[in-house]
């Protein structure tokens, strides 16, 4: 069994790839970061091969396709956040955010359901957020980054189930996780976050039991349950004060 896992350089990356190499998977392990990747593939069982990519550029991720088309396990992973008002955070990080959070994961499970459905086997774990469920003010391009991933792996299993496929989909939304993504975004969560060891033991456990939507914690099931019994607007107000308090305040 072999596994290819993105944004494997650190955080649930990087605990995914560990535990996987502990079940006896092969890796390749993916991300732009060789050093760093490095590293984790010293920490792994077994095979691992290592890859490094700029994924916010379509013909790399057509290039990883290609060079490694069987795969039993494909995790979505790489990603990252910023926080602002929309009209004052950086366009061009906004589009790198896209292609990475979106257009690269796209790509990828475009190429290698097409694949797996031919061999009638195989899983994609899709990483999205517990920000799929909310309108997510200061963060508003993250938060609909990661809706898109939902909504686009919860579309992919009905299809799937359609045609009686053997393949198999999972969406991972975790709430606040213990990772280098606070540093990148530049937030401070208010709430305290789960390990990504634990979000991420968790996570295989329920895609193995063909769980299709797994959320961690219960704060963000909280959350989904809100966005769908409570009017949007005030969803909206509520999900700001929360975002707000996320800013880092610089040092007076």
């Amino acid at each position: 069994m072999k596994a290819l896992v993105t944004g494997a350089s650190s955080g649930i990356g990087k605990e995914f790839s560990i535990i996987l190499s502990n079940m006896g998977y092969d890796l390749v392990l993916v991300s732009r970061n060789e050093t760093d990747l490095k590293k984790v593939a010293k920490l792994c069982k077994g095979n691992v091969e290592i890859y490094k990519v700029d994924l916010t550029k379509k013909e790399e991720c057509v290039k990883l396709f290609n060079k490694y088309k069987d795969i039993d396990l494909l995790i979505n992973n790489a990603g990252f956040g910023l926080f602002g008002s929309f009209d004052n955070t950086s366009l061009n990080k906004e589009l790198n955010m896209i292609d990475l959070n979106i257009k690269a994961v796209h790509i990828l499970t475009k190429l290698y359901l097409k694949e797996m459905i031919s061999k009638d086997s195989g899983r994609i774990l899709n990483v999205a957020s517990s920000a799929a469920f909310l309108p997510g003010p200061l963060m508003s391009t993250y938060y609909s980054t990661k809706s898109y991933v939902y909504r686009l792996t919860t579309a992919i299993y009905e299809e799937l189930r359609r045609i009686k496929s053997n393949v198999k989909v999972s969406v991972l939304c975790p709430g606040p996780v213990k990772t280098n993504f606070n540093k990148v975004a530049d937030v401070e969560f208010s709430v305290k976050g789960l390990s990504s060891n634990y979000v991420a033991n968790y996570a295989l456990k329920k895609m193995f039991k063909n769980k299709l939507v797994i959320i961690p914690g219960f704060i963000p099931k909280l959350g989904m349950i809100a966005s769908k019994f409570f009017p949007l607007k005030l969803v909206a107000r509520v999900d700001y004060n929360i975002q707000k308090k996320k800013e880092v305040q610089d040092e007076k």
